[in-house]
């Protein structure tokens, strides 16, 4: 029987099968024993085998099936090599603050290439707009204006008093999504106005190993209420990005303004750091390209020790 997994605690699994029953699970021991170099081998979203225990409430998960994509960082475990945030994604919103806390450009920029890198399409969520004083209000248009100049739906919200979020359920209804960001940044408060009453309906898995968890503390998917159905999935804050090695020649392609002005450059294997003839360099000078994502550019070419973790990079 296959399933979807709805909810991860670490070491218990939810699991919504093709038969409409949700099943506490857990990982058969043959496949932990897969040598996955992830802290989390086993995410929201994976679609999987399910392996019946008629003689306990407990079942297990036999194998995964292959992902479509994921949302992936590198672990501040350094004995594994990743951390998945979810799998099987339609979108993903990331959710940012100006203050309290600062969501810094670099953190975004890292969340939106791996995002591009594995192809999920990715939105940007501002929030706490009520809160901001006029110069935090000014940084923050700033910022929609340069990320939605490069091809990325902002939204500015206000999770406490509701202002611009109901336009975000028609951007979520029929998709499965992921709501990300950093801790404090209100993505509860989001997510517990666009579904109320949303913690009372994941609880359905009421076995002991779910019961008293809050809603930050694992990842869960959460069915949005809209006639046109979809999923919203919550994660745990996230302190920092660290990402993943990527190869030099490819950080480009994940910085759509400069892949694009890349085309122009005099040699096909440029960097674009130091070369003659650079069209993206010319574009940074001009201004085409924004000098923060540049330096973000720059800072994922210098990842090249494989088990580095950059706590910096928030």
């Amino acid at each position: 029987m296959t399933g979807l997994v709805i909810k991860n605690t670490g070491s218990h699994y939810g699991v919504r099968a093709e038969d409409g029953k949700e099943y506490l699970c857990l990982a058969k021991g043959n496949l932990r024993l897969r040598g996955f170099r992830s802290t989390n081998p086993i995410v929201v979203g994976d679609l999987i085998q399910l392996e019946l225990n008629e003689q306990d409430e407990v079942h297990y998960i036999r194998d995964i099936l292959p992902r479509r994509n994921y949302i992936i960082r590198r672990s501040a475990n350094l004995s594994k090599e990743s951390h998945i945030l979810a799998a099987n994604l339609d979108a993903s919103f990331l959710v940012c603050t100006i203050a309290a806390p600062e969501t810094s450009t670099t953190f975004i920029d890292r969340f939106l290439a791996t995002a591009e890198a594995y192809r999920v399409p990715t939105e940007l969520i501002f929030n706490k707009v009520d809160l901001y004083t006029p110069e935090a209000l000014e940084y923050m248009q700033e910022l929609i204006e340069l990320y939605s100049g490069i091809g990325y739906p902002c939204h500015a919200v206000s999770a406490t008093t509701g202002e611009g979020v109901d336009e975000l359920l028609g951007r979520l209804e029929g998709k499965i999504t992921l709501f990300s960001g950093h801790s404090g940044v209100g993505k509860s408060t989001l997510i517990n106005r666009l579904i109320p009453g949303a913690e009372l309906r994941t609880g359905q898995i009421s076995m002991a190993h779910f019961k008293g968890m809050h809603t930050t503390t694992f990842s869960q998917m959460i069915p949005l209420p809209s006639a046109g159905g979809g999923y919203l999935i919550d994660t745990p804050g996230i302190k920092g990005f660290g990402m993943l090695e990527m190869d030099e020649a490819e950080v480009s392609h994940y910085f759509p303004e400069i892949f694009a002005e890349s085309a122009h450059c005099r040699f096909g294997n440029c960097s674009h750091t130091h070369e003659p003839g650079c069209a993206v360099l010319s574009a940074l000078e001009e201004g085409r390209i924004a000098p923060s994502r540049y330096t973000s550019y720059l800072g994922i070419l210098e990842d090249k020790e494989g088990g580095k973790y950059r706590p910096e990079y928030k």
